[in-house]
């Protein structure tokens, strides 16, 4: 027996009987990360080597946590004197969230390379890559323009694993679509720190407990309604907006007299994780889509880091994910910092909006 084969042993020993014993723990609500994902291990085969990934990127989030929370004592709410690959100024907290995600990640021998927002390139930790290692997608600090507002921002990360060795270890050979994501998830960073993860078996929010260093499992098997009253859109945009979504939103102002026939609130946070939390608690839909402002460029969001995993996330929990003429996770990669429009949320409204964008073609 290998030293990591008989560390999940013993742990899968102690977990049986810890869960047994103890009657707080045998409601489902209160099973830490670790205790979740061994029931993962045992109930799907989720591999072991990516159990101790997520737990890492878990401690990496719990630290920006932090980080973040002290960042007006620590005077790093700031910007910097640098630019990312995108033109966008950087804030301290970006580098900072940066790298907690390129340190934790690197502990893991099977990850191959590193994909960041903050970074021109990709960063290979190895020097070949095998069939079987992962390549992590990752946006550190998601909203960090939200920073010195105290709004609430985030992390979002996905994990692909490779099916062949790589031929060359370029930018290039990590363009893959979303539908091959074995793994997506976020950290929320509000009033609390929150972590949801999907491993393809549905979506699970966990909550960190204060003092002790556990995330527990607070919203198990979480599911976007089908149906909402609520829409999330940069209304400032208007201007560039498509037919179709001009229609769609004018047709929820309309209210309870309009064509809907109900009555809609619009929510705006400037912070993708923030909205796609909202989506994924009480249901909505969240647009940011390809306009006439931003249609040279694509969109507005970037496929590999936030449109790919938040899409896995919310087609696992039941909802729909769209550019606004097809699945976002059907896309092929053209370049590392690619961008997408990028709609997604409770599915009557996505399929609503994907018949308007038909209609207009």
């Amino acid at each position: 027996m290998t030293r990591l084969s008989g560390w999940f042993a013993a742990a899968d020993r102690i977990d049986k009987i810890y869960w047994q014993r103890d009657p707080v723990m045998t409601n489902d609500n209160h099973l830490t990360f670790r205790q979740f994902m061994l029931r993962e291990y045992r109930a799907h085969g989720t591999s072991k080597d990516l159990i101790f990934l997520l737990e890492d990127i878990a401690t990496a989030c719990r630290t920006i946590s932090h980080k973040i929370r002290s960042g007006a004592f620590a005077g790093t709410l700031g910007a910097t004197d640098d630019t990312n690959v995108q033109g966008e100024t950087q804030k301290e907290l970006d580098v900072i969230a940066n790298d907690q995600f390129m340190l934790h990640c690197a502990n893991c021998s099977r990850v191959a390379a590193l994909v960041s927002e903050e970074l021109d390139n990709v960063v290979w930790l190895k020097d070949k890559a095998e069939a079987g290692d992962y390549i992590v997608y990752f946006d550190p600090l998601d909203g960090s323009s939200n920073l010195e507002l105290n709004i609430s921002v985030g992390s979002i990360f996905s994990i692909v694993e490779l099916k062949e060795p790589l031929a060359e270890l370029t930018d290039e050979a990590v363009l893959i679509a979303g539908t091959e994501q074995i793994c997506a998830g976020y950290s929320l960073f509000g009033p609390s720190t929150s972590l949801v993860v999907t491993t393809g078996q549905g979506v699970n929010g966990f909550t960190h407990l204060n003092g002790t260093g556990e995330f527990l499992l607070t919203f198990p098997d979480m599911m976007v309604p089908a149906s909402t009253q609520e829409y999330a859109i940069n209304a400032s945009r208007q201007n560039y907006w498509d037919a179709p979504v001009q229609r769609y939103v004018s047709e929820c102002l309309q209210g309870s007299e309009g064509p809907r026939g109900k009555k809609f609130n619009m929510r705006w946070v400037a912070s993708m994780v923030a909205e796609v939390h909202r989506i994924l608690t009480r249901g909505g839909v969240f647009m940011y889509p390809k306009d006439s402002d931003n249609a040279a460029m694509g969109g507005r969001l970037r496929l590999l880091y936030e449109a790919n995993p938040m899409a896995f996330i919310i087609e696992q929990a039941g909802g729909k994910a769209t550019i606004g003429g097809g699945r976002i996770m059907d896309v092929d990669p053209s370049s590392l910092h690619q961008r997408v429009g990028v709609i997604l949320g409770s599915a009557e409204e996505v399929d609503l909006l994907e018949s308007y964008y038909a209609e207009a073609q």
